[in-house]
């Protein structure tokens, strides 16, 4: 009821009456006037500062104005050539008031937690170079519109609840202020709308503006609607038919910056948004920029997002890599100079979006003058990868954690969160922070790692800590956080630290929704003046927290969205600091442990809030014992505890006098202590109690082994800036210099600390290492030289012929000389051949005496012939002979650049290697390259920093440049000589001070903050062209045995090549069955012994006839026969035939009978449980070209989705870990905790079925017949190396169920309803040694878990129990007995069946009862209903049992009571088996597995997911998602962190590309989504949209962030083929199956033209880049194209603001013979449905329709067509648009069905309908096949990075790492 006196629109001054002044303020210079143009009484505000004179309502700050409606209309003029303020208090639904602030005195946008600023500008017409100023002296009134909802809601994520205040400060005039739920336009009055009868809701009376007649409402005034994309506002184009545009559209439409146009040089006018009024000269047809939200306009890559959905608009945070584009070509979406860089964070001022304005045009391709076409990036890329890292804390060394298992602590190493496992030592990195990590948090579970940065505002990130993915990123309201606490859930976060005012600060944070794609939001905060050491949230409690501090303990409490603390009464421990707190354990949850910095120990009764016991660490000690001893706390001094933790028994305490004491939690004597190099400041017992962790102020990380007392280093680290480094690759040996005044010497394989020199009355300043001996120089600040022994440790000589600190250090690399200089400007030349290196030489002044002490001011070639360095001034680089010191050649620096107008100076200075002899010099703008010679200029980069670049160094191949300059390293192609690209690297947090490669290692260098140890991820090396090492199929030299040869045979045979090795036949009689290279006519093109296609005399080939190339194959000879005849003779259905050993050979009657019974297709059983394989159209090529081993372009890195059209296709061994399921035909091995994959390929068909063996050793895997084999295909991998180890075939149709016996000694395998046959092997030989022919359709089978002869099968009507006999070497199945289903049951089919407890079995059944069988007795004694469908799974274990149907639930039965009912026989009644839980999932149960308590598991279903179950907490979680019909597109975000795909099923899916999990997905129900498009980079990220089209003909835009459907249109009447985005984000062009291309603006919704150009086929592509706007002739800036399946290209040049679009080019191409391509016309009907779909309805087995035309534009030169499916040969055709003609062409083996092209290397990627993805080098031509589709690829496309390929097979999506990029 409180909006109901508010609508439909509410007079604020009137309601509040403002001209009485008693619910109002007024202040300074306010007066009521007449105005003559609104001919009413307004109010003037003026006054020279605004601040004075202003309007307030209400009167108070402590009042409200409760007004809740949506809109706020302010009716004002700006004072001409004056300022203006407007004050908004917005209060949120979470009580948040919200500060919004608009003037035209901002100059840019900013934000805070609870302070908008938004500039408001007033554009006259004028140039918009200065947006931000006075008004004109024209202003003219305005309506301003501020839709609030939308501001709370866009800019800071939080609900709008109403409006608090208003306040209104000079200059302006203003009439009154209004609210209101409704979106009005001022431009119509009441009676033009019901005139026109507008779609609009026109200004009421009382707030319009009058019009005098014959003019128009916008010649006089001016409307702005703010934000201008909110969804309530009307869209603008949309009543343009209704009346004149003057008469309803405002002409001046409110703009929000930046615009979507190429940079200039300033960036002030394209970073934020602003409100704008236009000037009269502005059109309505200027566009409104993509968004609200403010971000820079550089482009950027990030490898990691902070959030997909909600994301806020706040944070600035530059990612944690960025790709830089030059600012004049940036609009032309050119890449100019640093492309993908590293996984590490930058810094804001280490990239180019923060230099300061003017600098931006100086970038390294600006000054070399070069065209930016040239300019090419250096693959691999990234280059670098962050192998390890020396250091600890930076902020703070007080955090460092254990994860959950206790295997890894995490500890952060100033902007790095590093993870370490403490057996093997191996690191892994968390990047992403831009300053030092000062506080750290790990929830209960080890899966959400909360971290935050040092500084104002301090930064905090949320990570998915198993993948490493940053899930969130928020900034805090507070300024440094100093102490973060989970709670046990992780759904409460809370951090400490101070507000701007230096007040200490709680917040805290709710984090449930953060897994989930949502973002953490503030549930409370609060201030408090007391001083908080430690914070920690209550493990059994998530509202209670507890603090502790100076002279306070505090207890806090979440509740109805406060926090409120009181404190701990302590009595005369008032005035104690106390330093860490620790909550007691499981029974001792109620005490809490304070520690002190006087010694103190406070056990605390936190439910009565008093102290328990008080204890004091003192420092006395009793006679002859070293250990302290408990006293009084009245007695001296105490011993400073700086943190302790506490278990179920023991308590951990750190003290500073470098102690780690373990106590009893009664403290009567200490257990254990250790002594530590430095004060402890953190202690952190494991979560099982046996490890301490501690962590020291010295830079110690490491543990104690509390069992065997054995203390374990982790880490050492240096505790202040790293100076200098240098390397001994012949020792493996670091060293480094620090200002903590150590020399410390690592170990570069382990990263451990060797040796540590310590000097704390003079710094270090330099260090080289002896080339030759075990020595090392270190140069200190005192001037002094020494040599250090690093055999004995000690120093071996000290010179002192400096007087001046040094500032240069180096050894010749032939280990004769060492030189040194110093600050006064001398150099000395040593002589090191001896061990006691004596000076020779002492040179005063001639070294530059301004350089600061760096490791590049000196430098000796690699021949030690020469010497370098900067002096005798700074702008002189000199060069000597290294022996004489004669000078040489000097080069004055200064002049190299006549065009500058300062002085550039040297400041650091390296050789290259020779030849050429090159010095590289780095100036204080550039680096230069000279001729070390001649001294003349070779080449140059400019601006390689923003700064002087004081470390540079060149690799020993002169292949890489690496330079340094504050925060950042950049990795330049040293070898390219015109316009070097470079990566940049930006990890610091500090500057860095030095880099080096290491010789002969691919490795390189980084120290400052700390040490960072890179690996250099080089290309391999390319064989020569045309050798066969070069060819894609070319043999692989062997040296294994004969296992691997067979295995490489096998490739070799399916490649189509000669085998090494010919078949010998031996002499062994003929069996029935045979053993050959693989099964008949498999789709893996292995061979056969025998070629027949049907029954004849060779199938009595010989048994020991073997093609070494696989492994061993069993073939069943007789064409899917069944055994032996006899069984066909035999009245007794169940009579089995004898073993196949003892048969000579089949009689062809009886093989001849049972193929014409098998003839006749069976009829499929009423039952969910047997598997039906895909109808696939396409078949498996033969004669595939595999690349030879280790030699592959693409590597097969993830799979999506999981086959839920197959049965008990997923297995999980919860001991061990493994952890596989089957998806197409491929077998995916996962790891649930990394998420990392193996793919195990072979099969030629879908897999349906697995079984693991109980030793978890052995998996077998079942696939289907295809058309191209008569033989289902059963191979056997194992699961340590997961190789294929036997490959069986005996089933002709499909495999129902595989079993391994309880001694792991037998596997049977079960055909389907059409195969009917049973069949049991050796799992010592894997010979088939027994099978049977079944009467009728088997569902399942299980062997018996307590003798391994006995198995059972549950089928129609029955249940059948089978033993296992052995005679000698023989052995057979026999029917134990068969057991009808009770007639009370009414079950017609037992569908599912589990051993329980001996001797029961339970049985599912066709209607959903569960009945139970005493095997024993063979009887069903019980009987219950379980489901209301078909049980199709069933697992027990214990007096637990699951049940699984088709219903999609998932119950959880107690049956413990079930051996005591079997006592009473048939009168047992199941009353006392009752259900305790019950799930219901998304499709049908068909695989699921438990562990042994039963109390979780994972479960997969129809609807192709795999979940993770848990009883305990009654929740299901997705594991694996996937689709279950045909995935039609996938596309990429710019930044390439997210990709989408769409599907038939009518869903767009957005996935994360660091895991590939589902993010978020947009369902259409009843409809396909056909094509999908995102929008290009140059709208804000906040902005990303998706556009889909659908078979209906309608395209929906929705946006990412906000997760939600933004716009839906209805462009095309038939469905949609193909769409796209224009290059600026602002026109989306989409093709129809008709031929028609629209183009509409997603903003407005209208569609303003439709090009029919290719009417009547089916639009199978459109793609748009851009161009120089008179490139190829024409006006515009994109060039687009449209292909259609008539064989026509058309090319297309627009400039859509302008609505301007012309054809550049037509290509018409001859139809192909269809009779030449055979494809199933299917593939081609415009990728529709096959119920939508009206053309190219071909059956597979005719002659097929045309294939599809693809087309795309060469991303390495966008004058280039490359077009495949046109024409009449098979081939990819290369078109010149500038040529006009072709000029290249490559052949294919099959007709293309997809095609995309590597953005990055010149790589073509091309799918076919024979299950094959081809890679081509389009620069040598080279070709790779590769295989692991189960149908055809109807999808190839390259990620923007190139690093990944993403291909589709129906409903199968493959990840490919492209290598060598």
């Amino acid at each position: 009821m409180a909006r109901v006196w508010q609508h439909p629109f509410l007079n604020v001054f009137r309601h509040f009456k403002v001209h009485e002044w008693k619910r109002s303020t007024k202040e300074g210079d306010v007066a009521a006037v007449m105005d003559k143009t609104l001919k009413c009484t307004v109010y003037r505000i003026r006054g020279s500062v605004s601040a004075s004179n202003y309007i307030q309502l209400p009167k108070t700050s402590t009042q409200s104005l409760g007004l809740t409606g949506r809109y706020l209309y302010v009716l004002f003029r700006p004072m001409s050539a004056k300022h203006f303020v407007i004050h908004l208090d917005v209060s949120t639904e979470d009580g948040q008031v919200i500060r919004v602030s608009l003037s035209n005195l901002f100059k840019e946008f900013k934000s805070t937690a609870t302070w908008l600023q938004f500039p408001f500008v007033c554009e006259a017409g004028t140039s918009r170079k200065d947006l931000a100023g006075v008004a004109p002296p024209a202003a003219r009134w305005t309506c301003l519109q501020l839709d609030l909802h939308d501001i709370v809601l866009v800019y800071l994520n939080r609900r709008h609840s109403h409006l608090k205040s208003v306040r209104l400060c000079a200059n302006l005039l203003v009439r009154s202020l209004y609210t209101s739920d409704l979106c009005f336009d001022p431009a119509v009055t009441v009676a033009e709308a019901q005139r026109a009868k507008l779609p609009v809701t026109p200004m009421p009376r009382e707030m319009a503006f009058p019009v005098p007649k014959g003019e128009s409402w916008h010649d006089r005034y001016v409307h702005i609607r703010f934000p201008s994309g909110s969804s309530a506002a009307p869209s603008e184009p949309v009543q343009r038919s209704y009346s004149p545009p003057e008469a309803v559209f405002p002409r001046h439409m409110p703009q929000l910056l930046p615009r979507p146009a190429a940079f200039s040089k300033s960036r002030q006018d394209s970073t934020s948004p602003v409100v704008q009024m236009l000037g009269p000269t502005a059109t309505c047809r200027a566009p409104s920029a993509s968004g609200p939200l403010p971000e820079n306009g550089l482009s950027c890559e990030c490898t990691e997002v902070s959030c997909v959905v909600g994301s806020s608009g706040r944070s600035q945070e530059p990612s944690a890599c960025v790709e830089a584009t030059d600012g004049r070509t940036a609009g032309h979406d050119l890449q100019a100079s640093a492309h993908k860089l590293a996984v590490v964070p930058t810094a804001p001022e280490d990239v180019a979006m923060h230099e300061p304005l003017g600098r931006k045009q100086r970038r390294p391709e600006a000054a070399l003058g070069k065209n930016p076409f040239q300019q090419r990036s250096f693959l691999p890329d990234p280059v670098l990868r962050l192998k390890g890292v020396i250091g600890l804390g930076g902020h703070s060394t007080k955090w460092a954690l254990w994860t959950k298992d206790g295997a890894a602590v995490v500890y952060p190493c100033h902007a790095v969160i590093v993870v370490l496992r403490t057996d093997t030592r191996e690191q892994r990195f968390f990047l992403g922070h831009t300053d030092k990590v000062s506080a750290l948090a790990l929830d209960g579970s080890s899966s959400l790692l909360a971290s935050a940065q040092a500084g104002a505002p301090s930064m905090l990130r949320l990570w998915d800590f198993q993948t490493g993915s940053c899930l969130s990123l928020f900034r805090s309201p507070v300024h440094t956080i100093s102490s973060l606490s989970f709670s046990g859930s992780g759904a409460l976060l809370c951090g400490v630290g101070k507000d701007p005012h230096g007040r200490t600060m709680v917040v805290a944070w709710g984090t449930d929704q953060v897994g989930r794609g949502g973002q953490a939001v503030v549930l409370a905060k609060a201030h408090t003046d007391v001083d908080i050491q430690a914070f920690e949230v209550a493990s059994f409690d998530e509202t209670r927290m507890v603090s502790c501090g100076r002279g306070s303990v505090r207890l806090w409490r979440l509740r109805s969205g406060g926090l409120r603390s009181c404190p701990v009464d302590l009595g005369e421990h008032h005035a104690l600091e106390f330093t860490d707190l620790a909550f007691g354990q499981a029974q001792d949850r109620h005490t809490l442990y304070v520690c002190g910095r006087s010694g103190h120990i406070l056990e605390i009764d936190h439910q009565h809030m008093a102290v328990r016991h008080a204890r004091r660490l003192l420092p006395t000690q009793t006679p002859g014992s070293s250990l302290p001893r408990k006293q009084n706390f009245s007695l001296g001094p105490g011993i400073a505890i700086s943190s302790l933790s506490v278990s179920q028994t023991t308590c951990a305490m750190g003290s500073e006098d470098g102690y780690l004491r373990l106590w009893p939690l009664d403290f009567s004597s200490v257990h254990l202590e250790a002594e530590h190099e430095g004060p402890i400041s953190s202690v952190r017992l494991s979560p099982d109690g046996l490890h301490v962790l501690s962590t020291t102020s010295s830079g110690h990380l490491g543990f104690l082994d509390i069992p065997s007392r054995e203390y374990n280093v982790l880490a050492r680290s240096h505790t202040a800036l790293v100076l200098a480094v240098a390397t001994s690759y012949s020792r493996g040996q670091l060293a480094t210099v620090s200002r903590d005044r150590t020399v410390r010497i690592w170990d570069l394989a382990t990263l451990q600390q060797l040796y540590d020199f310590t000097s704390p009355k003079e710094a270090p300043c330099a260090v080289a290492f002896h080339p030759t001996q075990p020595a090392f120089f270190c140069g200190f600040s005192s001037g002094a030289v020494r040599s250090f022994s690093l055999e004995a440790a000690e120093v071996l000589v000290d010179h002192r012929c400096h007087r001046g600190a040094i500032t240069g250090l180096v050894a010749s690399p032939d280990g004769s000389f060492l030189f040194s200089t110093c600050s006064q400007g001398a150099l000395a030349q040593y002589d090191c051949t001896t061990t006691h290196c004596r000076v020779q030489h002492v040179a005063a002044n001639v070294v530059c005496q301004d350089a600061r002490p760096g490791p590049n001011t000196l430098a000796i070639s690699g021949d030690s012939r020469l010497l370098a360095f900067v002096g005798p001034s700074k702008y002189t680089v000199t060069v000597m002979d290294a022996a004489s010191l004669d000078d040489l050649l000097r080069v004055d620096v200064s002049t190299l650049d006549l065009a500058s107008s300062r002085l550039d100076s040297a400041v650091a200075i390296c050789f290259g290697p020779a030849p050429p002899s090159h010095l590289l010099v780095s100036t204080s703008s550039r680096v230069v390259v000279l001729d070390s010679t001649s001294g003349r200029m070779v080449r140059e980069l400019s601006c390689a920093h923003p700064v002087a670049c004081p470390s540079l160094a060149l690799s020993g191949d002169a292949r890489f440049l690496l330079t340094a300059a504050d925060r950042a390293i950049k990795v330049w192609d040293y070898s390219t000589q015109a316009g070097p690209s470079c990566q940049v690297y930006i990890g610091h947090s500090e500057p860095v001070q030095a880099v080096a490669f290491i010789p002969g290692q691919q490795q390189l260098l980084s120290v400052g903050d700390a040490i960072f140890l890179w690996d250099i991820l080089t290309l391999p090396e390319k064989s020569p062209p045309g050798s066969i090492l070069d060819s894609p199929g070319a043999p692989q030299t062997c040296e294994a045995g004969l296992n691997t040869r067979q295995l490489e045979d096998s490739v070799l045979g399916a490649n189509g090549l000669p085998r090494r090795q010919v078949p010998v036949p031996s002499q062994t009689p003929p069996p029935q069955l045979g053993m050959c290279a693989g099964p008949c006519e498999s789709g893996d093109g292995a061979f056969s012994v025998s070629d027949e296609e049907g029954p004849s005399e060779e199938s009595h080939s010989p048994k020991g006839v073997r093609q070494p190339s696989g492994p061993p194959v069993l073939v069943q000879k007789e064409a899917c026969g069944a055994g032996d005849g006899a069984w066909v003779a035999s009245g007794d259905p169940w009579v089995l035939g004898m073993p196949p050993s003892s048969c000579n050979q089949p009689r062809k009657q009886g093989t001849w009978s049972i193929r014409r019974a098998r003839a006749q297709p069976a009829a499929r059983p009423d039952s969910y449980k047997h598997f039906t394989a895909r109808y696939k159209s396409s078949l498996t090529a033969k004669n595939v070209s595999s690349p030879p081993a280790g030699a592959e372009r693409l590597r097969l890195k993830a799979v999506v989705g999981y086959n839920g059209n197959g049965r008990a296709n997923m297995t999980w061994r919860p001991d061990t870990g493994f952890f596989a399921y089957t998806c197409g035909c491929l077998v995916v091995v996962e790891d649930l905790h990394s998420g990392a994959q193996q793919h195990w390929l072979g099969h030629p068909e879908e897999i349906s079925t697995l079984a693991l063996s109980h030793d978890a050793q052995v998996l077998a895997s079942a696939s289907g017949c295809g058309a191209a084999a008569s033989c289902c295909q059963i191979r056997i991998w194992a699961v340590p190396g997961g190789s294929c180890q036997q490959l069986l075939s005996y089933h002709c149709t499909a495999v129902q169920a595989l079993a391994f016996s309880l001694d792991d000694r037998l596997l049977v395998t079960l055909g389907d309803y059409g195969d009917r046959t049973l069949a049991l092997w050796s799992t010592a030989t894997y010979e088939l040694v027994s099978s049977t022919h079944l009467p009728e359709p088997v569902h399942g089978v299980a062997f018996s878990p307590w003798g391994a002869g006995e198995l059972a099968c549950v089928g129609q009507g029955t249940l059948t129990l089978w033993l296992t006999q052995q005679r000698g070497a023989d052995v057979s199945l026999q029917v134990h007995h068969r057991d009808p289903i009770p007639e009370a049951v009414g079950a017609g089919e037992l569908t599912s069946l589990c051993y329980g407890a001996e001797p029961l079995l339970y049985c599912g059944s066709n209607a959903g009862q569960v009945c139970v069988w005493d095997t024993h007795a063979g009887r069903c004694f019980l009987t219950w209903e379980a489901d209301d469908g078909e049980i199709g799974v069933l697992l027990c274990a214990g007096s637990r049992l699951v049940s699984g149907s088709n219903t999609r639930r998932l119950r959880l039965w107690a049956v413990g009571a079930v051996p005591e009912l079997r006592r009473k026989g048939s009168g047992a009644r199941s009353s006392s088996v009752f259900m305790e839980r019950e799930l219901t999932l998304d499709g049908a149960i068909v695989s699921a597995v438990f562990h042994n308590s039963m109390d979780m598991g994972v479960v997969g279903t129809t609807a192709g997911t795999l979940w993770y179950v848990s009883w305990a907490e009654g929740t299901s979680t997705r594991l694996i998602s996937g689709y279950r019909s045909k995935v039609n597109e996938v596309v990429f975000s710019p930044r390439e962190t997210h990709c989408a795909t769409c599907g038939d099923d009518g869903s767009v899916r957005v996935w994360s590309l660091a895991s590939m999990e589902l993010v978020i997905q947009f369902q259409v129900l009843n409809q396909s989504c056909l094509c999908l498009a995102w929008s290009p980079p140059c709208g804000r990220p906040e902005q990303q949209r998706v556009a889909a089209g659908y078979s209906d003909g309608t395209l929906r835009v929705f946006s990412i962030p906000q997760t939600a459907m933004e716009l839906k249109m209805h462009p095309h009447p038939a469905a949609l083929t193909a769409i796209v985005f224009s290059t600026d984000g602002q026109t989306i062009l989409s093709g129809d199956k008709d031929g028609l291309v629209a183009v509409s603006r997603p903003r407005t919704g209208m569609t303003f033209r439709v090009l029919s150009d290719h009417r009547g086929a089916p639009i199978s592509t459109i793609q748009s880049t851009s161009k120089e706007y008179g490139d190829f002739g024409v006006e515009g800036t994109d060039l687009w194209l449209a292909a259609s399946g008539d064989q026509r290209v058309s090319v297309w040049a627009s400039d859509w603001l302008r609505d301007r679009c012309e054809l550049v080019d037509w290509l018409s191409f001859p139809a192909p013979t269809l009779m030449e391509v055979r494809v199933p016309g299917a593939l081609w009907a415009g990728r529709v449905p096959a119920h939508l779909a009206t053309v190219c309805c071909t059956p597979p087995q005719a002659p097929g329709c045309p294939p599809p035309s693809l087309a795309a534009f060469c991303p390495w030169d966008k004058a280039l067509l490359v077009c495949a499916g046109l024409g009449p040969h098979l081939e990819v055709v290369f078109y010149s648009l500038r040529q006009k003609q072709v000029v290249d062409k490559i052949p294919l083996p099959f007709c293309a069905v997809s095609l995309s092209l590597s953005p990055g290397a010149r790589l073509l990627a091309i799918g076919f309908a024979e299950r094959v993805l081809r890679l081509v080098d389009c620069v040598s031509g080279a070709a790779q096949d590769f295989a692991g589709h189960d149908d055809w690829v109807q999808l190839c496309r390259f990620s923007p990075s190139a690093s990944l390929l993403f291909t589709a097979a129906h409903n199968q999506i493959l990840v490919w790492e492209v290598t060598g990029c």
